[in-house]
């Protein structure tokens, strides 16, 4: 029996939504199309719209459809790949001159009458050479060149849908007219198998779903990214910028200095409460150490590298050594066990130009990192005791949706399964002490010992993966740290690799797109504009902003000769928390008039009146 006929076998309803099957359990499970044929006993299970698998199904489909419709009114444009992508599909074409706007528009419509005809999908398998044969023969030399790179010996799965023929593994959905909801995104460049001295290609993007409404929201989702996009923001509100003179690195403006030093001053409060110790190590180490921990052999094309004296130096891309030199000096105790460890230590990372993004991706940023030194038997309670620390630091910051995932055991791995068992064990128990619901993502684990990751999911949905604690059986080993036991023994101690907001870098970044650059008060770079309405309230405006000031607070004047609503205007599109305006009656009062953020009008209030209530806002962190 095929898929399609087991389906139809348990109901009309099934059968209509079955988009493919999934067959065998386990690792050896796999998605095949509804038109497969079940020759022996199995496990079956029907892919619906409503399976994650099945949204895969769609975009590859889509992504197949998009193809269709570029030949059909493109016919001279060359097919090359598409795959699957997260949240949607591309597909790279070869075509004498760049794809429009009004191309995509019309590639779409073109796509919704393909799907419309609802033309059936069907499978074929052609020899390796039959298959370069046939699509020489069509003039797709790209395509050709993909299949007579397979070997001999194997044939290969071609799908057809109306006039249009595709190498591919498949699956794919029964017939086009499954394809509903999609939408064509952007062109870019991209270079054929992904090589700068090949052709330039032509990538377009889409995206698609299974049903309208998750398109919508996914689109809105888009438009809302759009507006909180950090780079933009960072331009508008002066907070920093990126330049050609110093690419993947940061220049930090006073006001996004304010805003990292906010950031950075709260995490030296959660070390001092903590029990971390606070430590600075050097950012040039020599290569004699990156080889001692596999950095050199394993992470050098990653490391800016230079000689001095005919020695090698590699500028560190992360704190870790350093943390085990400090560790080293002077004889450790079981007595001193747990030492925790803290750094804001820069490093640095040569990133690809293409793989750069803002502020996010760079090559040279500022890690929040700590390493704690520890026993096996205090793996459990130290997690436990970072994970409720992480959530509080989360909590502060504006997010209360976090994802946790267990990272196991990889094959290639070092370390005994005993304690491979315990560390295991001990980040699971500590999640579940915590109260935390969790997934497990088996063999994703690092080398050296499994971790947890902490997600952050932000005010549209989106999900940053930002936390993590690691358990290393490695490189205190390999660098010689130790610790002498209650019963004389030397010992070398777990090192608990950990970060909280990681890249100070990307978390502010994501700390504006999260907020929409309308930090909250505590963290806004400005939280008070002071304004007067004419040059007589120029002196008691003063006076109002080195009162605050003297109070801790960012308190700016606005004594300039502009109308009182163009400077409200101004100030509010600065996202500044609160606007005081003063005009004669509050002079003579004493008082000011109050205008918070989101054109709220809380009218006119006592300065110590306001005072008490932006110390209970910073107080809150709200």
């Amino acid at each position: 029996m095929t898929v399609a006929e087991v389906a139809a076998s348990i109901g009309a309803g099934l059968a209509k939504a079955a988009l493919a099957g999934r067959v065998g359990q386990g690792d050896a499970a796999r998605v095949v199309d509804t038109s497969y044929r079940i020759e022996q006993d199995t496990t079956l299970a029907i892919i619906t719209d409503k399976d994650p698998d099945g949204l895969d199904v769609i975009r590859h489909s889509t992504a197949h459809l998009l193809a269709y419709a570029v030949k059909e009114l493109f016919p001279e444009a060359q097919v090359t790949i598409g795959p699957v992508i997260e949240n949607g599909f591309y597909y790279d074409f070869s075509y004498k001159r760049p794809f429009t706007p009004e191309d995509l528009q019309a590639i779409e419509k073109k796509m919704t009458e393909l799907a419309k005809k609802d033309e059936k999908v069907e499978r074929r398998v052609l020899p390796r050479d039959e298959a370069v044969a046939y699509f020489k023969s069509l003039g797709e030399h790209y395509k050709a060149e993909i299949i007579a790179s397979i070997p001999a010996n194997e044939d290969v799965s071609l799908y057809s849908e109306g006039g249009f023929t595709d190498l591919c593994r498949g699956p794919h959905v029964p017939s086009t007219g499954k394809l509903k909801h999609f939408k064509l995104m952007k062109v870019a460049g991209a270079y054929w198998r992904g090589d700068h001295r090949n052709e330039q290609l032509q990538r377009i993007y889409g995206t698609a779903w299974a049903g309208k409404d998750e398109l919508q929201q996914y689109l809105h989702m888009l438009e809302e990214a759009e507006k909180r996009d950090h780079r933009k923001l960072g331009r508008e509100l002066d907070l920093f910028h990126i330049d050609d003179h110093a690419p993947g690195v940061v220049f930090w403006h006073p006001k996004g200095w304010t805003v990292w030093q906010c950031v950075e001053q709260y995490m030296r409060g959660v070390y001092r409460d903590n029990g971390y110790r606070e430590v600075k190590g050097p950012q040039l180490l020599d290569r004699a150490l990156w080889e001692k921990t596999g950095h050199w052999d394993k992470y050098r094309d990653n490391m800016f590298t230079t000689e001095s004296e005919k020695r090698d130096y590699a500028l560190k891309p992360m704190n870790c050594p350093g943390h085990v030199l400090i560790y080293k000096q002077g004889i450790k105790s079981y007595r001193d066990l747990p030492l925790r460890y803290g750094e804001f230590g820069q490093c640095h990372r040569n990133e690809p130009t293409g793989g750069l993004h803002g502020i996010m991706r760079v090559r040279g940023f500022t890690q929040d990192d700590g390493h704690i030194f520890c026993t096996e038997d205090q793996i459990l309670p130290e997690c436990t005791e970072f994970t409720a620390l992480l959530q509080r630091v989360y909590r502060d910051f504006g997010f209360t949706d976090i994802i946790y995932k267990v990272a196991t055991r990889p094959d290639a791995r070092i370390g005994s399964d005993e304690v491979w068992d315990k560390a295991e064990a001990a980040l699971i128990e500590s999640l579940r002490a915590s109260g935390c619901e969790f997934a497990i993502s088996p063999g994703e684990g690092a080398f050296y010992g499994p971790k947890i990751e902490y997600t952050l999911k932000d005010a549209i949905g989106r999900q940053w993966q930002v936390g993590t604690i690691q358990v290393d059986f490695s490189m205190p080993g390999r660098l010689g740290a130790e610790f002498v036991t209650e019963s004389g023994d030397r010992q070398v101690p777990v090192m608990l690799h950990r970060a909280i907001v990681g890249s100070m870098e990307r978390f502010i970044g994501i700390l504006i797109e999260q907020h929409a650059g309308a930090l909250p008060v505590w963290l806004a770079p400005q939280q008070v504009s002071v304004l007067n309405i004419t040059d007589a309230q120029a002196d008691y405006v003063r006076e109002v902003v080195k009162t605050l000031q003297k109070q801790g607070l960012r308190a700016e004047a606005d004594l300039r000769n502009e109308k009182i609503t163009y400077k409200i205007r101004e100030h509010s599109l600065q996202k500044v928390p609160y606007i005081l305006v003063v005009g004669d009656k509050e002079k003579a009062a004493g008082t000011v008039a109050v205008r918070a953020r989101g054109n709220q009008d809380l009218g006119v209030m006592a300065l110590d009146t306001f005072s008490q209530k932006i110390a209970s806002d910073i107080a809150q962190k709200v």
